[in-house]
């Protein structure tokens, strides 16, 4: 068994990494779907492929294995373990940090304040870094499970203008982070020409996931400024393909 190392500041590194240029690879882990040989299997493969952070969670979770899958990680890998909520009840105090999700894209008022008022008093409480976190959901060309639960209509991918203006609004909010999501199951990921526009745009770190099911696609959105790509769904297809998207994404730090 790894012992633990605990993960702080994580949020700076994020911001520093942005600040190098140097572009991140992130391994999206739905607890609810992940069997214990098969998350063991891809942890060993995302250690092995120096995968940079594991996001845990989903849009909606039907079990209640998401602190026994933080628990698996902490004891397996020294990859930091961020949270990305679908809901409320998906906290934990054994992950190392948790993207506050805001989702600035839409206009659900739960969404975007309301379930913060509700979690902020054991956040406050917690030891796990919170890093407030604007999310934008993208048209990825197919109805997701996200856009469902969050009862919130997508930016249209045609519309870079409206994601840009949707980020400068999160960064004069104050919020740390930018995430662009297409949504799990998505047909297409989030176009590069948006992901250059709100690069533009704004000085905040991107995350960019949703559709992206090739190293080409992974590596073209880095290029067009993602700071950080974060793919899930075809892991769980093809747990090889980590190294191939590990290896485009850290290439563009060697160019």
């Amino acid at each position: 068994m790894k012992a633990r190392i605990l993960h702080k500041n994580i949020i700076q590194q994020l911001i520093a990494a942005k600040q190098s240029n140097r572009k991140l690879f992130v391994v999206l882990i739905d607890p609810d779907k992940a069997e214990a040989g098969d998350l063991q299997d891809i942890i060993t493969k995302a250690e092995a492929a120096a995968v940079d952070l594991f996001f845990v969670g989903g849009s909606l979770m039907v079990s209640d294995s998401m602190d026994r899958c933080l628990e698996t990680i902490r004891s397996k890998s020294h990859i930091p373990s961020v949270l990305f909520p679908g809901n409320p009840i998906q906290l934990s105090e054994k992950a190392d940090a948790l993207l506050y999700l805001s989702l600035i894209s839409g206009r659900n008022a739960e969404l975007l304040i309301g379930n913060h008022v509700v979690t902020a008093p054991l956040l406050m409480r917690s030891c796990v870094e919170v890093m407030p976190t604007g999310y934008m959901l993208i048209d990825g060309g197919a109805p997701t499970t996200v856009s469902y639960i969050s009862n919130t209509f997508p930016i249209p991918a045609n519309k870079p203008e409206i994601a840009m203006a949707t980020a400068m609004a999160g960064q004069l909010l104050g919020l740390k982070l930018i995430y662009m999501d297409a949504g799990s199951g998505a047909q297409n990921p989030v176009p590069a020409k948006m992901i250059a526009k709100v690069r533009e745009a704004i000085e905040l770190p991107i995350i960019v996931g949703g559709g992206i099911r090739t190293p080409e696609q992974a590596a073209k959105a880095a290029a067009a400024g993602a700071d950080m790509i974060v793919v899930g769904n075809q892991l769980e297809e093809n747990a090889e393909l980590v190294f191939e998207m590990a290896r485009a994404v850290h290439s563009l730090n060697y160019a």
